[in-house]
């Protein structure tokens, strides 16, 4: 392995495991420090994070794979997350993931610059659809013009 837990990483896992009556409950948490951390939850990353919680590689792996919040792979600076759901499909998600691409110059799926553009299956927001996610910010009741004024100002 090419590193070990940064000490920044080791002080906050040691805050979540106050919080949690044992350290499988603590995974989630602990999954979204390190991603804050490295940027990304890389197999190394899982491997550090199951020993340090005494969890197999195996069980942390299933989890960091289930969930589409952990990105196992590197993302830009702003990761555009645009939900496709049936709310935000009957609501116009088709038009905003449109309009990302367009003003960006880029496909789903793609690192571009700065930029990160995933599909999503829901973000949790129907009532406001259609919905996009730049990293843990949502914008919600999104028209075409909303998206060119929201990736302007992060260009």
């Amino acid at each position: 392995m090419s590193f070990e837990i940064s000490k920044a990483l080791e002080r906050e896992i040691e805050k979540i495991l106050s919080k949690y009556p044992n350290k499988d409950a603590a995974l989630l948490p602990a999954l979204y420090a390190a991603q804050d951390e490295y940027g990304y939850v890389s197999k190394d990353v899982m491997v550090l994070l199951g020993k340090r919680l005494a969890i197999s590689y195996a069980k942390v792996k299933a989890v960091a794979t289930f969930y589409t919040m952990y990105n196992k792979k590197p993302v830009g600076k702003y990761h555009i997350q645009v939900c496709r759901n049936i709310a935000c499909h009957l609501r116009g998600s088709k038009i905003v993931m449109e309009t990302v691409k367009e003003v960006l110059n880029m496909e789903v799926g793609e690192t571009k610059g700065k930029f990160t553009l995933t599909a999503v299956e829901c973000l949790g927001a129907c009532g406001t659809a259609p919905v996009m996610q730049i990293n843990n910010d949502y914008h919600e009741e999104l028209t075409k013009e909303k998206v060119v004024e929201i990736l302007n100002s992060l260009k």
